[in-house]
């Protein structure tokens, strides 16, 4: 292995498919060992019922040029998690990068429906993958990354502090969910900063996840043809494009300058210069508000 994170021990926790997989790739080329959690294996599915898994994401690491070790995780069990940071501790004895990435959600919310009408079960069961499991993985892992200076931790989210603070987002439970992340990367940043460590809240833009292409009925090779049905998916990126600014976030040694800050993918492929895969700097953000939600027509130009 070689590249900026050779060396390197991360665990990115919730890398089945979408962003955890393309952070976990990219990590991967970056020369890092990579740990993958999920509970989608070549055995089990989880209840999303989707063919990406665990094993896939490792092989794709190790293809890259880094180290994938798929390690089936439930980020809710404490003991399941426990015993993944005893065995990254026993294998490698350092913890350099935990990705917070866990989510789950995506058949618990219900778009614009107010709380009280929002079916309780499903939105007790959003807030339980999507905050909880990061509360606990943080718990277990935070003490290994913390022995060495100049660990990482990248809490994922969707949307951006600024954003969300001034835009409801979907519904009660996905609002708060995507809230509450932003604020745990702000305490953990007091926390660990301290410490020697770094903690940011990162977000992807309108991300091409395997879910979202398959949503729209298209490929990533085709996946242009979407946008006469949705214009405003042309400013949309893949996965890999928010794996390289983890990536150079990790390989940054003055990455402390973010601590406890919300980032974005666009936001930092500026700070650092990296592209998406077909060549183009996406800004989603920015495009949402200038664009999208001021009711423009869909044009990306100056925004990719």
């Amino acid at each position: 292995m070689s590249g900026p994170l050779k060396g390197k021990v991360a665990l990115v926790a919730g890398a089945t498919r979408g962003a955890g997989r393309g952070i976990a790739v990219e990590l991967g080329a970056a020369g890092a060992t990579v740990y993958v959690t999920g509970r989608s294996t070549r055995a089990h599915r989880s209840e999303y019922d989707r063919p990406e898994t665990i094993e896939d994401t490792a092989d794709l690491v190790t293809e890259a040029g880094g180290h994938g070790i798929a390690v089936p995780t439930d980020h809710l069990d404490p003991a399941q998690v426990r015993a993944l940071v005893d065995r990254v501790d026993d294998e490698q004895g350092r913890l350099d990068v935990l990705v917070n990435d866990i989510w789950g959600g995506e058949n618990l919310f219900e778009w614009d429906r107010p709380v009280w009408e929002h079916d309780l079960d499903k939105g007790l069961r959003l807030l339980r993958l999507a905050v909880e499991t990061h509360a606990i993985t943080s718990h277990h892992a935070l003490p290994l990354l913390l022995r060495r200076p100049g660990g990482l931790v990248v809490e994922m989210t969707d949307g951006t502090a600024d954003y969300n603070r001034d835009t409801y987002r979907v519904s009660f439970f996905y609002d708060l969910a995507k809230a509450s992340v932003l604020r745990m990367a702000f305490a953990l940043g007091h926390e660990i900063g301290p410490r020697g460590a770094t903690a940011v809240a990162l977000t992807p833009g309108w991300l091409r996840s395997e879910i979202m292409l398959d949503q729209f009925g298209v490929g990533e090779d085709n996946w242009r043809d979407a946008l006469e049905r949705v214009p405003h998916f042309a400013i949309s990126e893949t996965p890999r494009y928010v794996g390289r600014a983890v990536a150079a976030l990790a390989a940054d040694s003055d990455a402390a300058r973010f601590n406890g800050r919300s980032l974005s993918s666009g936001g930092l492929a500026r700070v650092y210069g990296f592209t998406d895969l077909d060549g183009s700097r996406p800004d989603a953000w920015r495009y949402m508000v200038e664009v999208q939600d001021a009711g423009r027509p869909a044009d990306v130009t100056g925004y990719r």
